[in-house]
């Protein structure tokens, strides 16, 4: 009585647990796939380069885990069961996916491949996208680079999130979590309308900045932020009071040209954006002149550290041609 009992019991495991029920193998798959294809063991075991008594023992082995006989042999041929033949189209489905894993596996390994999606800052944005997509056009074709312009912090929290790989933006950060690969420092540039007495100047002392009506983007840019610290470093100290301001600087300067103020561009920034009007001066600081450093941004261990170190090497030689100070090393 207490035979049968226990023989009716399922299997257990440690502590009691319900066994797990034994999973097939994929060389048992791949052994019963190919005589699926041959019905025939020599021919199969020589097609997957198995031995005939490994590949005769793989199958039996496969059937055994499944409880189901796959094959009705005979001394003359093999022939699939029933259950054989709508089993093996399942295997071929199984092995069709592994093979599948294995590729994109390989897809991955491989550097500059794949998606990346490229956080940018506004300020930043239309003057070095087209370095970026151009390098990344000749050098990396099987890149998939997907571009975000946005402010700094949320191109910050996309990172941290998951959301953005690397980052293209102004530093220092100081965000936990976050490192930084350095490309290039950049002066700021003073714009002023053509009759402003510091138009075309190259001595301009960043005391200047104490008295003059100095427009700024909206609240959120980083280079609102980075012009107020000028500006204190020159020893402004009353604060400055904007009743204009803009979103972009591409306003900014029509603003500037309109005679309702001056403002700071980055170098990058400036060809672009002083020759959509007639009315623009430009002038420049005495060394050494504020300026800001272009970093890329990543997360501290991403998976793709080298590869972004790799392309912010090659970067750095593409962004030489600009009039910026390249960040080496």
């Amino acid at each position: 009585m207490s035979s049968s009992i226990t023989q009716g019991r399922p299997e257990r495991g440690p502590g009691g647990s319900p066994a797990r029920p034994r999973q097939p193998s994929l060389a048992q798959l791949r052994a019963f796939v190919a005589v699926a294809e041959h019905l025939h063991f020599r021919d199969a075991a020589t097609a997957i380069g198995m031995s005939q008594p490994a590949l005769s023992s793989a199958v039996s082995a496969l059937e055994e885990t499944l409880d189901i006989q796959l094959l009705e042999r005979t001394t003359r041929k093999v022939l699939l069961s029933p259950a054989g033949e709508r089993l093996a189209a399942r295997a071929r489905t199984v092995l069709d996916a592994v093979g599948a894993l294995m590729e994109e596996a390989d897809a991955a390994r491989a550097p500059f491949t794949g998606v990346l999606r490229l956080g940018v800052i506004p300020t930043v944005a239309p003057y070095l996208l087209p370095i970026v997509l151009r390098l990344v056009h000749d050098s990396y074709p099987d890149l998939d680079l997907q571009v975000h312009e946005e402010q700094t912090s949320s191109l910050l929290d996309g990172l941290t999130q998951g959301r953005l790989d690397l980052l293209l933006l102004a530093v220092p950060l100081g965000v936990p979590g976050v490192s930084e690969i350095p490309l290039f420092d950049e002066d700021f540039v003073l714009v002023t309308p053509c009759d402003h007495w510091l138009a075309g100047r190259h001595d301009i002392p960043r005391e200047a900045l104490r008295e003059l009506d100095l427009l700024l983007l909206d609240e959120g840019h980083c280079l609102r932020d980075q012009a107020l610290d000028v500006c204190h470093e020159a020893g402004r100290t009353d604060g400055i009071q904007t009743t204009t301001s803009a979103a972009g600087l591409s306003t900014l300067v029509q603003l500037v040209g309109g005679g309702l103020g001056v403002t700071l561009l980055p170098r990058t920034a400036l060809r672009v954006e002083t020759g959509r009007s007639d009315r623009l001066a430009t002038g420049y600081f005495a060394e050494p002149a504020p300026s800001r450093r272009i970093a890329l941004a990543m997360r501290v261990g991403a998976a793709r550290q080298g590869e972004f170190e790799a392309f912010a090497s090659a970067l750095r030689k593409e962004l030489a041609r600009l009039p910026v100070r390249v960040v080496t090393g």
